[in-house]
C-alpha cells in the first residue's frame, strides 16, 4: 500500500508500511463548531496534515467543513476519528462508521481508532478489520488501552494496531506502556501532550532555561521531547498564534541532557480518566452521548 508524502516534516512509518506525519492537530473540547472549523482550516494552511477528531467530540462537521475548504487536497491529508463505546460491537461499529464518513464528507479515513477499551470492543475490532481489508480504512487503531487490554485484542484478531493514543505527557509518561507499544511495533500518540496547560510543567524553571537557550517555548519544547521519544504527538489550540507555535518546532533538537531534564519530571499520576477504573468503564457505557 502506497503511502501518502507530507513535505517538509517527519513522518513515522507504521506497522503496516503507511507513514503518519509525527505532528498532527487535534480538536479535543473544541465545542464551538465555528471556532473548530476556523482552526482546524488555520492549522491546515500552517502546514499540518493530520487532523485528528472523534464521534463523541460533536465536531466531525465542523472538521469535514474545513478539509472541504482549506484548499488542500483530501490524499494530502491525513484524517483521524474514533469510534465511542456505545457503538461498540460488530454491526454497531459499521453504522457509526457510516455517520462519521457522511459528517467529515468524506469517502475514506486515514486511521479509525478505538475510543476506549470497554464493552464488546472485540467485536467492534472485528468490524474495523473488515472495513480496513475493504479499504474504507487505511489504517486501524486504538486509544487508551493497557497492555492487558492489547493482549486481548492480539489474542483475538488479525490486523495489530497500529497506534495507541494514550495520555502521556511529562507528568505521565507511561514508559510499561511505551515500551509494550515499542516491542509491538505500535506507535505511542500521546493526547493532551502538553499536561492540558498544568501550570506547573508550563512554569517549570528547568524547561524555561532550555527553551531560553533554543529562543523557544516551553510548550515547543515539550513538543520537541516528544517527537525525539519518537511520539506522534497531536497537539490543539484555537489561538492562531499557538497553532503556528505548535508546528514550529522542527528547527532544534535537544540534548540528550535535555531530553533526561524532560523525563525526569515524570511522576507516574494521570491527570485524566484511568482506563483500569471500573467507575469510569461503566459511567462510559451508560452515559447518553447522542452520536
Amino acid at each position: 500500500m502506497q503511502s501518502k508524502e507530507f513535505k517538509n516534516q517527519p513522518v513515522i512509518t507504521m506497522n503496516n508500511g503507511i507513514d503518519i506525519p509525527a505532528l498532527g492537530f487535534g480538536v479535543w473540547q473544541m465545542e464551538n463548531l465555528q471556532e473548530c472549523e476556523d482552526a482546524v482550516v488555520k492549522a491546515i494552511h500552517t502546514g499540518y496534515r493530520m487532523i485528528d477528531t472523534a464521534s463523541i467530540y460533536m465536531n466531525e462537521t465542523a472538521v469535514g467543513a474545513a478539509i472541504k475548504n482549506s484548499g488542500v487536497d483530501r490524499e494530502d491529508l491525513f484524517i483521524t476519528s474514533k469510534l465511542w463505546v456505545q457503538d461498540h460491537g460488530y454491526d454497531k461499529a459499521k453504522s457509526a462508521f457510516q455517520r462519521t464518513l457522511d459528517r467529515l464528507q468524506l469517502d475514506y479515513l486515514d486511521i479509525y481508532l478505538l475510543h476506549w477499551p470497554f464493552g464488546d470492543f472485540l467485536g467492534a475490532w472485528k468490524a474495523l478489520e473488515e472495513l480496513y481489508h475493504e479499504g474504507k480504512i487505511k489504517s486501524i487503531g486504538v486509544c487508551n488501552f493497557t497492555v492487558e487490554k492489547l493482549e486481548e485484542l492480539k489474542a483475538n484478531s488479525t490486523v495489530i494496531p497500529v497506534v495507541n493514543q494514550i495520555e502521556l505527557h511529562p507528568l505521565f509518561q507511561q514508559n510499561e506502556l511505551q515500551v509494550y507499544n515499542r516491542e509491538n511495533k505500535i506507535v505511542t500518540q500521546p493526547w493532551s501532550p502538553l499536561g492540558n496547560g498544568n501550570a506547573d510543567l508550563l512554569n517549570n524553571s528547568d524547561l524555561k532555561t532550555i527553551a531560553d537557550n533554543y529562543g523557544k517555548t516551553v510548550a515547543q519544547v515539550i513538543l520537541r521531547w516528544h517527537l525525539q521519544e519518537g511520539f506522534c504527538v497531536i497537539p490543539k489550540s484555537v489561538t492562531p498564534s499557538r497553532i503556528e507555535e505548535n508546528f514550529n518546532v522542527f528547527d532544534f533538537e535537544l540534548s540528550e541532557d535535555e531530553m533526561n531534564v524532560v523525563r525526569s519530571l515524570n511522576t507516574d499520576k494521570r491527570l485524566f480518566f484511568d482506563p483500569k477504573d471500573p467507575a469510569w468503564e461503566e459511567k462510559m457505557l451508560n452515559s447518553k452521548a447522542d452520536i
